[in-house]
This record gives structure tokens, sequence and C-alpha cells, in this order.
């Protein structure tokens, strides 16, 4: 039997940040990580495999990352964990004692069993295998008419690289907007218009009845009775947890299948943590059991679990996931963090709004040079940030971490009004425009003409 001091099991960003972490943390300890596949996607740029990239080895992530931290790969997968024993059980007959665990399984696409058609051919959800990438790789260069359900991040960066491509896309989406967990009406309108400026046929509100086809797909008809061509389907409806071994051996688990942890990633059984797709995420804000499955959210748990794996090192007042999010569509970057003001009035929260337009270089007629578009949402009362979208530049996408490092804080509209940044011609916006203390100070700014309003009356 093979014995090890860590034991981790799934080899993603979660899985090898864990590691990595633990080793920084307790030094010379035994370390092994198992994975199932010989190599690792990088799981955000699945998508660019497809357009921008051209080539699946450019999206695989080193092993080097393993190998320079002395952590000992296992090419194999873990199908049991006996808890009692901890011992775990790989596909290969090989036994691994560990007297810390950690899992990192993620997570897999989900699969429309309840529309007609799903398991025609060529239809494809999104695997983070190598093989299963390939084969859609090739199959999208003989293929001319392609359907994408699912507007969400995936499914629309997926609309994007194919269109790329020249190929005809079309995108359905069941709810009224694409991105409409992460966006308020304003900015999904304009990321859909982008959508379609470019050629793609973009279809909200709308619900696949059937998928239709001999053997492989031909067309996707809708509930309202139209008909879509499609030589291909791409899948992109959401992903749920793989806990298949965490159920198996008796951890607790909540509705949703994910993993329930405490705030140091310690699951039910005290030895083994879960991190990433698979671990339970609960709102920031209410607490509420959040389908959150994100790569950053993964890393961030993975450095609490490494550093805690053998003592409580890392003290983390455990307040819940914050929803972070940045893509870019077309030229455009949009990024969100926190909640949309459509979530902050559902949830009850008294808000106000503050919003603002710049251009990202001063003066805006540098080269290079695009419109920011900026929404934050506070508390009325406490002046505490709860949300904020941006859009415009690349710079954006670095503007969403400080104003989701802003909401970790509880910084107010006050403090984000007299933030101190820096900036230059060539990178960002004008210091006497900077959209992160222009939107703070134009939230309190018409805050105070309601209370004006609320003593006159």
């Amino acid at each position: 039997m093979k014995k090890t001091d860590l034991l981790v099991i799934g080899g993603s960003a979660g899985g090898i940040m864990a590691a990595t972490m633990a080793r920084k943390a307790y030094g010379d300890v035994a370390i092994t990580l198992v994975r199932q596949t010989e190599k690792v996607m990088v799981p955000c740029g699945i998508p660019y495999i497809y357009g921008i990239l051209r080539d699946l080895r450019k999206n695989i992530i080193p092993d080097s990352l393993l190998s320079n931290a002395a952590i000992d790969l296992v090419i194999d997968q873990a199908v049991k964990i006996d808890r009692e024993q901890r011992t775990v059980t790989t596909r290969e007959g090989e036994l691994i004692g560990y007297k810390k665990l950690v899992l990192a399984t993620g997570s897999l696409p989900l699969i429309p069993t309840f529309i007609p058609g799903y398991d025609l051919d060529n239809i494809y959800p999104v695997y983070k295998d190598l093989d299963h990438l390939t084969t859609l790789f090739n199959k999208l260069e003989l293929a001319r008419d392609i359907v994408v359900i699912g507007g969400g991040f995936i499914g629309v960066e997926f609309a994007e690289q194919v269109r790329l491509l020249g190929k005809q896309v079309t995108l359905i989406e069941r709810a009224e907007s694409c991105l409409w967990q992460a966006f308020d009406r304003s900015y999904t309108d304009d990321l859909e218009s982008r959508l379609t400026g470019q050629g793609i046929q973009v279809m909200t509100g709308a619900t696949v009845k059937r998928i239709i086809g001999k053997q492989a797909v031909e067309a996707v008809e809708l509930e309202d009775g139209r008909i879509i061509p499609a030589d291909l389907i791409i899948l992109g409806l959401g992903v749920k947890p793989y806990s298949q071994l965490a159920r198996d051996c008796g951890l607790a688990l909540n509705d949703r299948g994910a993993v329930i942890v405490d705030q140091y990633m310690r699951s039910s059984d005290p030895d083994i943590f879960a991190v990433g797709d698979c671990a339970e995420k609960r709102c920031y804000f209410t607490g509420k059991n959040v389908p959150l499955l994100l790569a950053s959210t993964a890393t961030m748990e993975a450095k609490i679990a490494g550093s805690n794996a053998f003592h409580l090192r890392l003290i983390r007042a455990n307040k819940g996931a914050i929803s972070t999010f940045s893509t870019k569509v077309f030229g455009r970057t949009y990024a969100a963090a926190g909640l949309t003001e459509v979530r902050a009035r559902e949830e009850g929260f008294s808000i106000m709004i503050g919003e603002f337009k710049t251009i990202d270089r001063h003066p805006a007629t540098l080269p290079g040079a695009q419109e920011i578009r900026i929404k934050l949402v506070f508390s009325r009362c406490s002046g505490v940030i709860l949300g904020a979208q941006v859009s415009g530049g690349d710079s954006v996408a670095e503007m969403i971490n400080i104003l989701s490092l802003a909401i970790q804080k509880d910084s107010t509209a006050s403090e984000l009004n007299t933030f101190q940044g820096a900036t230059h011609p060539l990178v960002s916006p004008s210091p006497v425009a900077y959209p992160i203390n222009a939107a703070a100070m134009n939230a309190i700014a018409t805050n105070c003409r309601h209370l004006n309003e609320d003593l006159v009356l």
C-alpha cells in the first residue's frame, strides 16, 4: 500500500492549488495528487481553443506546477474512500493510505435528458477532457450550422469563438437575457447587441421543445414552433457538483449534491476537505446555498484547505462566496461582482445606485480608447457596497477585482468615492473621472437628493 500525508483527488485548479499550498505551508510532508487524465485543460480557456488558439495543446496546464513542488502525481481514477481505514482505492487497484484528504473532483456538465433527441450524435456537452474536446474540434471543422443551448458564460463565449470560424451560429437562452444572473438588463442588452452585430442569432426567452434528427442532429424545434437548422449542438446549460466519491463514503451533502464544508473547507469528516465545484457555496450576503462554480473561487478555497490541512493556520471568517465574473465578447470586456440591482431588490435590500460613463484613456483621442460603463449597487442605509458591473476595455477585468475586494471588506460609497488609485493616460481613465470614484459619488449625490425630497415632503 502506498502511504502519503496529504492526498488530493482532482487535478484541475482546486486540486493543484491545494497541493502546492500545502507544500508551502508544511514543507517536507508527503503529498500525492491523483487525477484521471493524462493532461489537464485550463478550464476557462476551453472556448478559446476553437477560435483564437486553434490548438488544444496551447490550453494545457503544465505538470511542472506539481513536479516543481515535489508532488507525487498518480494518473488513475479514485473509486472508493474508506474513511475508517483512511485509504483510497483506485480503478487500477492501487490502495493509497492518507492522513488528510482533499476532494477537488470538480463538476460535470448538465445534460438535458428531458429534451427528446438529447442523445443524438453531434451534441456536445463541455467536458474538460482532451479527447472529448479534440473530437468536438474535428466535428466543428465539418459543421456549418451550430446551435449553442444556454446563454451563460460558456455558451456566450463558445458562440463568439465559433462565429470567428465563419459558422452560422444560433444562441438559445431560456431566460429573457443572456448572463442574466451576473448583469442587469442594460448590460445584457449591450452584450446581446454585440453578438447580433457580428451575425450571431440570439434567441432569448426561448425554450427547446425537441432536437430533430435520425442518427445525428439535424435541427432544433422551439416551443413556439420555430425550427433552427443544426449540424452540431454545444450544450452550455451549466454544471453540477461531481461528488459521487463523497456520497459513497457517507459525507454530508447539500440539496445540490455538493459537499457541505465549514469555513476551513472541512467536510463532515474533519480529516477530509472539499474545494472547488464539488464543495458547497454560500452567498456572501444571504448565506443561501448558491451554484457558484468558478476556478477563481476554487483556488481561494484550495488555499484555505492547503494551509489548514494539518493545523488551523489560516483563520478565516467565512462570510460566503462573492460571485465575481469577467468575459470578453467581440472586443468588449464585461465584468461583474456581487449582487445585481434586480437580485438586491429581490432579497429585500433598500439600495442606492451609482452609475457613470467615461473613456478608459486620457485624452480620449489616444489609440485604443473605449467607453467604460460602471454601475455600483449600495445598501441605502449603511452605504456598504453590494454589487458592481463594469464594461469597457481590458482594464475593467482588473477594476472588478478591486470592487470584489471592496465588497469583501464591506467598503462604503464614501470610502470608494475617496478611493486612491494610480492613473496614466495610456492605461486608465482620467483621475478626475475615475469610474469607481465617480459612480460612488453619484450614488451618494442621488441618495442625498432623495433625502432632501423626503424632508421637504
